[in-house]
């Protein structure tokens, strides 16, 4: 071998080293980015061990699940995937599930929808409750959305003190720009401190989608595409979720412990909405100008949402109209089909001075969107007289002066 060929030998040598090096460098770089992947588990907050649903599906074979949230709950996806999840896993439980999501509602509209949705069909085992998207858009104070969470959360623990209760957190661009620069969305803060009060455990799906994104997994334009998720997305969500109740439960066995009861702490706010429900609109001593039409429906073209339109509502599109309704609790509100003619009305409790409410929405001029207004929510606890008048003022946006009440509601 002459010296030019020790020469390119020993070369060949270190570039096939220098390649095997290189190799390894990326192997161990693949390894460790895949070691760093965010792993649904690390959003996950266990403050109980959720297994008294667990022993119910078990050992009496029935279960009644409900899922109460906005549009994101009430569309198909996630929501149905976990009924058939369980539906495996518990292959001899008669399960009940209620779908209790409606587009647009937070956790004030839950909290006094809950009884008649929910707790009036009977014991629920284990209840799946999410309001972080829409508590923000709907512009919701904190303090309206933890009197919101809380009564919610009080009301089903009332109703059944061995109920199981997850807290869910979806994701929107908007918390996604609060955790890229570290901030902790204040929605979630305020459900979080909620949960944490009542041993609620919950699922921040909105951090686990940021930090993926973040990672690289996927894209939000290509893969998420929109709060309302992709079908995509809606796996992200069912597989998390999942991966929530596998954990909570691989402990567990047919002879697990007895069910056991929550605690009641002393309330966060004296005035959550715990004891809220719907009152109908036929206990209401109307005047002039007022009236109930049996099955409303809007004008030709107008869009409406889902219980609340074919339904009965009262009605009335003359300034200075009032009605009277009386009850006893803490708060009173209606629930309203604020539509592109909806006006204002101005409202007097026990005699008092009126106050004015534009009852037109951001949303009103395309829609009759569902949209539950908090009237009054610190009074005592007592009997009480709502009045109610059409304002001659409306929203400069709206076309006429109409309130469209679908129901009154109150905090007992």
């Amino acid at each position: 071998m002459d010296r030019d060929d020790i020469i390119i030998n020993r070369r060949l040598r270190v570039i096939l080293f220098g390649n095997l090096i290189f190799g390894f460098l990326l192997s161990v770089i693949s390894f460790g980015t895949s070691f760093c992947q965010p792993k649904s588990g690390n959003y996950h907050i266990f403050r109980s061990d959720i297994s008294n649903c667990f022993n119910k599906f078990v050992k009496k074979k029935k279960g009644q699940v409900a899922f109460l949230g906005g549009s994101i709950t009430y569309n198909p996806g996630w929501r149905d995937s976990i009924c058939a999840y369980l539906e495996k896993r518990f292959p001899e439980t008669d399960f009940d599930f209620i779908p209790a999501g409606i587009p647009s509602m937070g956790s004030t509209p839950g909290a006094f929808r809950l009884e008649r949705d929910i707790l009036s069909k009977g014991k629920t085992d284990l209840l799946f409750v999410e309001a972080a998207v829409n508590d923000p858009t709907n512009g919701r104070t904190t303090p309206e959305q933890i009197r919101g969470m809380e009564g919610i959360i009080r009301h089903a623990r009332n109703n059944n003190p061995k109920v199981d209760i997850v807290s869910m957190y979806f994701v929107d661009p908007d918390k996604m720009k609060s955790y890229n620069v570290g901030e902790i969305p204040e929605v979630i803060l305020n459900h979080e401190k909620v949960a944490s009060h009542y041993k609620v455990s919950s699922i921040n799906l909105a951090k686990e989608v940021t930090d993926r994104i973040n990672a690289g997994e996927f894209t939000w334009e290509n893969d998420f595409k929109d709060l309302h998720p992709s079908p995509f997305g809606q796996i992200i969500y069912y597989n998390s979720i999942k991966i929530f109740l596998d954990s909570a439960w691989a402990a567990l066995s047919i002879s697990a412990s007895k069910a056991t009861k929550y605690a009641s702490p002393d309330k966060l706010d004296a005035f959550c909405y715990d004891r809220g429900k719907l009152a109908s609109i036929d206990n209401a001593d109307i005047g002039s100008g007022w009236k109930i039409i049996p099955d409303w429906t809007p004008g030709a073209g107008q869009n409406t949402r889902k219980g609340f339109v074919n339904v009965p509502m009262l009605v009335s599109d003359t300034p200075g109209s009032e009605l009277q309704f009386d009850f006893k609790g803490k708060a009173v509100g209606i629930a309203v089909a604020a539509g592109p003619d909806t006006g204002a009305i101005e409202y007097s409790i026990d005699g008092g001075k009126f106050k004015s409410v534009d009852l037109f929405t951001k949303w009103s001029k395309h829609l009759h969107l569902p949209w539950y207004y908090v009237l009054e929510a610190e009074l005592k606890h007592e009997k009480h007289s709502l009045k109610i008048r059409i304002s001659e003022n409306r929203n400069p946006a709206s076309n006429d002066h109409a309130c469209r009440i679908k129901h009154f509601f109150i905090n007992e």
